[in-house]
């Protein structure tokens, strides 16, 4: 029995011209005027509060992801099992798909790596920030758009304990949502508890950039931007783990260090990468080495049934 492993994960997005073309009846129009006026239509029905996209009318343009293999020590805690003294392997970071894919195949190449793996029997914990909030419903509204299956997320597990359970934090653990206490504290972004832990948050793009680099044809920007929020997750993760008794100081050091070596090999070739780890040493008032980590494969995962960047 060992704890299962780890699938961080995030989504870039933008304004659907499809869905806002119907809506509006602007079917035909720029896409930039379908846009604006979603965004129009959206101010309004909040009266003037947020001009912010309800989860159906965003298409999603990049998912990136890292995958962490994770060994642990099991604890009977009441009637459940916790984990004690977990050590984390991270295995990659990558985008599913390519530049060229369509919205239609990164969002099905999610969902059929997530069945595969449970018909594997190597179920993933999901981790996020603000991912029951706004990845996952984008992604099952976006599934239901192109007439795909998200299946997995409904048939796994049992009544309790599943992926849409809310407090199911072995299943997904909404990083927002689990610093926040579901809310009863306040829900911060993510690049303040970056600032907290001392990881790098946002370098050079933000959310509210996605849409131009889109419409400039710059989809590898966005994957690039979107990996560096996968990691920047991840490092939030290890210091929840460590907050909730799942890891020592010790395991922290090393999945740290892990990062950072995997950083270092991994700048060589994918400046972003090389680009965040500059930053991690700034934040941290250190340098750190490039020793550790073992031997992480290079940017695509490559161990079979262990990325989604291949599926269908």
């Amino acid at each position: 029995m060992s704890p299962p492993p780890l699938f961080v994960f995030d989504i870039e997005t933008v304004a659907d011209p499809v869905a806002g073309g119907r809506l509006l009846d602007m079917q035909g129009a720029p896409e930039a005027e379908i846009a604006a006026a979603l965004r129009a239509y959206h101010r309004e029905r909040t009266e003037g509060k947020s001009d912010f996209l309800r989860q159906p009318f965003w298409q999603v343009v990049a998912i990136s992801y890292a995958y962490v293999e994770v060994s642990g020590n099991p604890t009977l805690w009441g009637r459940d099992t916790v984990w004690e003294g977990c050590d984390y392997r991270l295995k990659g970071v990558a985008s599913i798909g390519s530049e060229a894919s369509s919205e239609a195949e990164l969002v099905g190449h999610f969902f059929a790596f997530l069945e595969r793996k449970l018909g594997e029997g190597h179920r993933p914990c999901l981790v996020s920030w603000n991912g029951r909030g706004f990845d996952l419903p984008v992604l099952r509204y976006r599934a239901m758009h192109h007439g795909l299956t998200a299946a997995p997320l409904f048939r796994a597990g049992d009544r309790w304990a599943n992926y849409n359970s809310r407090y199911s934090l072995d299943w997904h653990c909404d990083l927002q949502e689990a610093t926040s206490e579901f809310g009863a504290a306040a829900r911060c972004r993510m690049d303040e508890v970056a600032a907290l832990v001392g990881a790098p948050g946002k370098i050079g793009v933000d959310g509210s950039q996605v849409e131009g680099l889109y419409r400039s044809g710059e989809r590898a920007a966005i994957r690039a931007y979107c990996e560096t929020d996968v990691v920047n997750t991840y490092l939030i993760y290890l210091r929840w783990a460590l907050l909730t008794g799942q890891t020592t100081a010790a395991g922290l050091a090393a999945a740290e260090a892990e990062v950072a070596a995997y950083l270092t090999r991994e700048g060589e070739t994918r400046p972003h990468l090389a680009e965040f780890r500059s930053a991690w040493e700034r934040v941290r008032g250190e340098v750190a080495t490039a020793e550790g980590g073992g031997g992480n494969p290079p940017s695509q995962i490559e161990t079979v049934g262990e990325t989604p960047a291949a599926e269908g």
